[in-house]
């Protein structure tokens, strides 16, 4: 048993544990249901979502009860430290829905700054990415390993992630294709495991579009820990969702939003 947390990275853990033990139990069950949150479209949501969301806002009752929360499914409780945990307690609800285990719980800490602390857990594997200033770690069947960017400098070279067609409109995907058409591999549908594969060096580029904040934050964090560069298709910022291009460094960040600021 963990004891009880003191730091950030302490607090995240523990959420992300107890988002675990509430997702679990759904998982691949032929029984589970899916909600409909939109008109004209699909985006679902389960009780395993809300149930992992309530794990995690109740750990933050315990343990920072003056920091404030964004989660995705039970919205925004203001707080008066200045400090706002923003929260995806399923990020990729249609994988999770189909079985695949590339869905993850989401936990960034973000200042006014933006987002200084990120956590990409698969509970299934038993993966979880870890980011928070210059530190950024990995631990799972592996064990625990540093976490650190790929070098690669070309587009031709380049392993390119989003979830395109899925998100984003015709012409943010015309703007996708551009850029992956220079690029060696590019592949499909990944929700967040494709940030933390970028942060653990395994490929070099996710681009997409449509996102909320809690979809962006903590991969935000995770992925500036581990040395790569995240902004919005214009290099500015993009904590607040939208459009993200997410890069494994500089070089192949500037090669890639030359491209993307033409849409």
């Amino acid at each position: 048993m963990r004891h009880s947390p003191s730091n950030d990275l302490e607090i995240a853990e523990t959420m992300a544990d107890a988002a675990r033990a509430a997702i679990l139990p759904f998982f691949r069950q032929p029984d589970l249901e899916a909600d409909n949150k939109v008109e004209g479209g699909f985006d679902p949501v389960t009780i395993a979502d809300r149930a992992a969301e309530k794990a995690m806002r109740a750990v933050l009752a315990e343990h920072r009860p003056d920091d404030g929360i964004l989660g995705e499914e039970f919205g925004h409780s203001a707080g008066s430290s200045g400090r706002t945990w923003v929260l995806d307690p399923i990020d990729g609800t249609r994988g999770f829905i189909s079985g695949t285990p590339t869905w993850g719980v989401l936990i960034a800490l973000s200042n006014e700054t933006g987002p200084c602390l990120g956590v990409i857990d698969q509970p299934y594997i038993g993966e979880r990415f870890m980011g928070q200033g210059e530190l950024a770690i990995a631990t799972g069947p592996a064990g625990q390993r540093k976490l650190t960017t790929r070098k690669t400098q070309s587009l031709e070279e380049a392993i390119v992630f989003t979830t395109f067609p899925e998100v984003g409109t015709p012409s943010e995907a015309e703007a996708f294709r551009a850029v992956s058409q220079h690029a060696k591999l590019t592949r499909y549908g990944m929700d967040c495991y494709a940030y933390a594969l970028l942060a653990a060096g395994q490929i070099d580029l996710v681009i997409e579009a449509g996102l909320n904040s809690y979809d962006i934050q903590a991969p935000i964090a995770l992925i500036h820990a581990a040395g790569g560069v995240v902004t919005d298709w214009k290099g500015d910022p993009a904590h607040g969702g939208g459009r993200a291009l997410a890069a494994a460094n500089a070089e192949l960040h500037a090669a890639a939003l030359e491209i993307l600021k033409q849409y």
